[in-house]
């Protein structure tokens, strides 16, 4: 994983490249983490060999993982980082990916094995973003204060 600093202010802006090889979420939240960051809003593009999307299931309150063992390309990744209940990073990323015959799928990035890059560009918000425990669905969701 390679990075550049594009903007150094209120809100600082990076440009996050991955390798062949790398683990997209684990990646990420690593950077976050790093940099201190605490709340962002990431997009990217690239393609994955492997990965697992997942997709909550409301009745459940649970994910399900649907593991794709192929080479799709990333149509759109959209997501965020915020801080966990635990203090820690959160980094939580939707995307659509193309399969070989243009059909697609997506859900939530559980993991996915980058192959040959995923191109991410972060911004950081000029505040950060806490989650907080969902009684009801049971899901770390960001809070805002009012």
């Amino acid at each position: 994983m390679k990075h550049k600093l594009l903007n150094d202010g209120a809100q600082r802006t990076f440009a996050v490249v991955l390798d062949g090889g790398d683990e997209a979420i684990e990646s990420l939240t690593s950077f976050a983490a790093q940099q201190r960051i605490s709340g962002a809003q990431v997009t990217g593009i690239g393609a994955f060999s492997q990965l697992v999307l997942k997709y909550f299931d409301w009745e459940k309150k649970s994910y399900l993982e649907n593991r794709v063992d192929e080479q799709v390309e990333v149509a759109s990744l959209v997501g965020d980082i915020a801080v966990s209940p635990s203090g820690e990073p959160s980094v939580h990323v939707h995307l659509v990916v193309g399969r070989r015959d243009g059909t697609a799928l997506a859900g939530h990035l559980g993991s996915g094995r980058v192959r040959p890059t995923l191109e991410v560009i972060l911004t950081e918000n000029p505040t950060h973003l806490q989650k907080a425990c969902d009684p009801v669905s049971g899901l770390a969701l960001i809070k805002l204060e009012r």
